[in-house]
Parts: C-alpha cells; sequence; structure tokens
C-alpha cells in the first residue's frame, strides 16, 4: 500500500528523500537506493554482491533492501518472490515475477524500466500499470 499524505517521499532531482516520519529503517532504504541511483543497467548486475558498477532489476531492489538490514546476499527476481511477507507493505512493497523486480519506497517507484524511460536504477512517481502481473512482498513489521 502507498503511505498517506504527509507520508511519502518526494524526489530532488533524481534522488529520493524520506518523509520526516518514516521508519529508519525506510530512511536506510532510501539512502541505499540513492547511492545507487541512475548507474547502467546490466543483466545480471548486483547478484554476485552488493558492491557492483552496473545493476539489474533485482539487484537493485537487493541493493535498497541490504541498505534497510533486510537482506545479507543479493536475490535474483524468483527470490524476490518468495521473499519476506505475502501483499504490501505500509512503507515498502516488492513487486517481483520471474523476469523483473521493482519496489514502492514510502510511495516512490524504484525500478530500472517501465514508464519513466530510460534504464538502470532509479525514482520515479509514475506507478507501472502491469503491476498485477508480479508478486507482491513486503518486509515483516513493515
Amino acid at each position: 500500500s502507498i503511505p498517506g499524505p504527509g507520508e511519502q517521499a518526494s524526489l530532488v532531482g533524481d534522488d529520493a528523500v524520506a518523509p520526516s516520519g518514516a521508519p529508519l529503517v525506510v530512511k536506510a532504504v532510501i539512502q541505499a537506493a540513492n547511492e545507487i541511483n541512475d548507474t547502467p543497467y546490466v543483466w545480471g548486475g548486483g547478484h554476485g554482491s552488493f558492491t557492483s558498477s552496473v545493476y539489474d532489476s533485482s539487484g537493485a531492489v537487493s541493493y535498497a533492501l541490504h541498505g534497510g538490514g533486510f537482506l545479507s546476499s543479493p536475490l535474483d527476481s524468483g527470490g524476490l518472490q518468495v521473499w519476506g511477507s505475502p501483499g504490501g507493505g505500509s512503507w515498502i512493497t516488492v513487486f517481483a515475477n520471474s523476469g523483473h523486480a521493482w519496489a514502492m519506497i514510502a510511495g516512490l517507484r524504484w525500478d530500472t524500466g517501465g514508464p519513466g524511460g530510460g534504464s538502470g536504477p532509479r525514482w520515479s512517481t509514475i506507478m507501472r500499470s502491469d503491476a498485477s502481473s508480479y508478486v507482491a512482498r513486503h518486509p515483516a513489521g513493515n
């Protein structure tokens, strides 16, 4: 689900800024995602290690989740389909299928493709129209 009014992250340039009332782990996830924002997209990027110069969709989602302490090693999109708890979270929801993964974090989309154009990890305010073709998961307690 999407946080309520006043609880949504905002975009400043290409980076997300967490709302002041967001839990610390959500702020940490956003900070981590900002660290790799706009890095190049390469299939398999970020799978072997969180430290990479390129990321694919699941590598980028894994990196962000690791920033919040939710993952100890990167997961591919299949792993993200079964990670965490089923359904949408209140602050973080990961969407995954066999070929792609992306996340809604404090109301912003963290993705390597889809609406908004370009490739590589980046933030967007535009929701994907195909969200129903993904499995929704969230961190426990989120």
